[in-house]
């Protein structure tokens, strides 16, 4: 693929995949993002929604409205127009993070694993900036770049059959966190108070793709404040 050439193919009968890059790095974000609020600020009849990833956005469609050959051509105008993407400002959204003990019992071995203290390892993490490429595995579950190879650490041999939702964990060099109570193999360094989604609250997501992250430790006692006030709910 040439630079912001655009891949398209179908995805069964009603559905359309729009590959935007072949790797995960931040100019195919930025496209893949641009496109999204193209669509978003210009929606088309029969189109009935969009999924963005981290090279790809694919759009549903009804096929009694809309042929792929349609499709297609609708999808190369917008991209034609979309430019970088670079423009669209970012949210910045900041997580409160009570890391190690019980929120955070891979912590240790996050930090033998990379030879740091565990305070190392919190002083890394929380001081990076992280990019929302996409959400997904769960409702509202950001997978975040930008996190320092220095605390980089592999999944768990086998995975928790429940981990906290707002656990915050480690993969391979990324960082995310659980939005709901779900099965996970991530290695778990801290929880944060913040409720990530929410089917009460329009949109439910506290995170979209595209935000930025910037992670704030608090101690346990901050953390049963946050708790205790009502902070878990959050307002968009």
């Amino acid at each position: 693929m040439n630079e912001n050439q655009l891949v398209l193919r179908p995805m069964g009968d009603s559905a359309i995949v729009a590959e935007l890059g072949q790797k995960m790095d931040q100019e195919t974000h930025f496209r893949v993002k641009a496109l999204a609020a193209a669509l978003k600020k210009n929606p088309f009849r029969g189109m009935t929604g969009y999924v963005p990833a981290f090279t790809t956005l694919t759009v549903f469609y009804d096929p009694l409205s809309l042929s792929f050959t349609e499709m297609s051509r609708r999808l190369q105008s917008l991209a034609e127009d979309i430019g970088t993407g670079e423009e669209l400002q970012p949210k910045v959204v900041e997580i409160p993070v009570c890391y190690g003990g019980e929120f955070g019992p891979d912590l240790p071995f996050v930090a033998e694993y990379n030879k740091l203290s565990p305070e190392e390892v919190i002083r890394i993490h929380a001081s990076g900036e992280y990019l929302v490429y996409m959400i997904g595995f769960a409702p509202g579950f950001p997978y975040l770049g930008g996190m320092s190879e220095r605390i980089a650490a592999p999944r768990k041999p086998s995975p928790r059959v429940k981990v906290p939702a707002g656990s915050v964990g480690i993969a391979g060099k990324q960082t995310g966190i659980y939005s709901l109570d779900s099965p996970g193999g991530w290695q778990l360094i801290g929880r944060t108070p913040l409720s990530l989604f929410r089917v009460d609250r329009n949109p439910p997501g506290l995170l979209e793709m595209g935000d930025i992250v910037r992670f704030r430790p608090i101690s346990r006692a901050e953390y049963e404040r946050w708790e205790a006030d009502g902070n878990h709910a959050y307002q968009r």
